[in-house]
């Protein structure tokens, strides 16, 4: 039997996986393959024998390019397709056991928090219906209080009841909507903030719960309109029908088996060849990191999860070191090599026009709340993407984020002005974008700074 979430769009076969990234993230072929076969191989693994499942371990990825390539967004789109509980963390902020800054046992509790958030969320979903008639009668209570015992006759029942069907029918109408109500919702535990030493993550955590269960229990009264009071309700009423402790083993169970933790940076802790001397934890990371991507057990507040069938995928530049410079047992542990390709010209084009949400229909969905309709011309789109190359050619290249610059830049006097060009139509043409960049791209000394 399949857990629940397995069920979902996780079996999708990896050309399916691969059309979906595509709509989101261009090129990067081989990245998009090995992250679909990764993705699919989970869904074949629920499908064998559960003594050999228990042997079968996740192929962890390593991906290798420069910044601004795609490498996060191939990894994020993953998770949101798969519906697995999903984290991105940086290497550089890890230190060894024994020095300043987080221990990298925090990536396993953190992935296991938005579990339970992404758990909540569905089992919610799942009795919205039910929490928003309860809700309803709780409203309806407040305005039309029941009629007491004493005195109570079949005649004045049926006609408190007529009268509360016609507030139910005023209230799904929306007609009640502005009038205020006296609604109790219980008190949110106060959040507390408990500052401790490196390494005491866990009595952190039990402090904190400590103190937020001290609060349950209690309500206070609040002076809302019926819009809010029906939504504040809903939530709480929701709330009152999940099972918690349930809900924790199945979340606990969720980011053990469908868990995916994307390591940035990891080039940064590699330990280049020619560094000598106090090469500041750089290597004492890796080895931390070691226990965690080859499967360990993890305590958090929720209990003890297990990382052996958790995705890792690593990523890195790799500009100043090479993945040999990693040490040799974490090399082992990330099988799967992709290279992903520098953008040109052409991609930069696609990027700005293909994607579900690319940066043009943004920029135009943004000025058409002013009344200002945006055009972009093939021969303006086609300038920007050469500028964005050109200045990444010339100064640092980061990729398709230099696009969110030139278009700002682009795009500056416009968003000013926005306001006060109601109904009008700007073109997006070659000569508008040479009009506004030309003379900064070919200052190579001002391009540096401001593109």
């Amino acid at each position: 039997m399949l857990p629940s979430n397995q069920s979902g769009s996780s079996q999708m076969t990896p050309r399916e996986i691969v059309e979906e990234l595509d709509k989101h993230i261009v090129g990067q072929k081989a990245a998009k393959r090995a992250v679909a076969i990764a993705l699919r191989n989970r869904w074949r693994r629920q499908q064998v024998a559960v003594s050999l499942r228990q042997e079968i371990t996740p192929k962890n990825i390593l991906m290798i390019g420069p910044t601004g390539v795609g490498k996060t967004e191939i990894a994020r789109r993953l998770a949101r397709l798969a519906k697995a509980p999903f984290i991105k963390v940086e290497a550089t902020k890890f230190t060894e056991v024994g020095y300043v800054g987080r221990e990298v046992d925090s990536i396993v509790r953190d992935l296991v928090e938005i579990s339970v958030k992404m758990t909540r969320e569905e089992e919610m979903a799942k009795v919205r219906h039910r929490a928003a008639d309860a809700a309803e009668d709780r409203v309806l209570d407040i305005l039309l209080p029941r009629a007491q015992a004493a005195g109570f006759t079949a005649e004045s029942g049926v006609k408190d009841n007529d009268t509360r069907q016609r507030f139910r029918k005023m209230l799904r109408e929306g007609q009640l909507d502005d009038r205020e109500v006296d609604i109790e919702v219980r008190a949110l535990p106060v959040g507390l903030e408990i500052m401790a030493p490196p390494g005491m993550e866990e009595m952190t955590q039990q402090l904190q719960g400590m103190f937020q269960n001290l609060g349950q229990g209690r309500t206070r009264s609040r002076k809302v309109k019926i819009k809010e009071a029906l939504k504040l309700l809903v939530d709480e009423e929701a709330a009152k029908m999940i099972n918690e402790e349930e809900l924790k083993l199945r979340a606990v169970e969720n980011a053990e088996q469908n868990g995916i933790v994307f390591i940035d940076e990891i080039d940064k802790i590699a330990r280049r060849q020619e560094t000598m001397g106090a090469d500041v934890s750089r290597e004492g990371v890796q080895r931390d990191l070691l226990p965690l991507v080859e499967g360990c057990t993890v305590n958090t507040k929720y209990g003890t999860v297990k990382t052996d069938h958790v995705l890792f995928i690593a990523s890195g530049a790799f500009h100043m070191s090479k993945p040999s410079d990693l040490i040799p047992e974490l090399q082992g542990r990330l099988p799967i090599r992709v290279e992903l390709e520098p953008l040109v010209v052409n991609d930069f084009v696609r990027i700005l026009t293909e994607p579900d949400a690319s940066l043009c229909r943004q920029y135009s969905a943004l000025m058409a709340t002013e009344g200002l309709t945006l055009e972009f011309a093939e021969s303006g789109v086609q300038r920007l993407a050469e500028v964005a190359f050109e200045v990444n050619e010339r100064t640092e290249n980061i990729g398709a984020r230099r696009l969110h610059t030139v278009m700002e830049r682009l795009l500056e006097t416009v968003s000013f002005d926005a306001a006060d060009r109601n109904g009008t139509r700007v073109v997006i043409n070659r000569e508008y974008v040479e009009g506004n960049l030309g003379e900064l791209v070919k200052d190579q000394d001002l391009s540096r700074y401001i593109l």
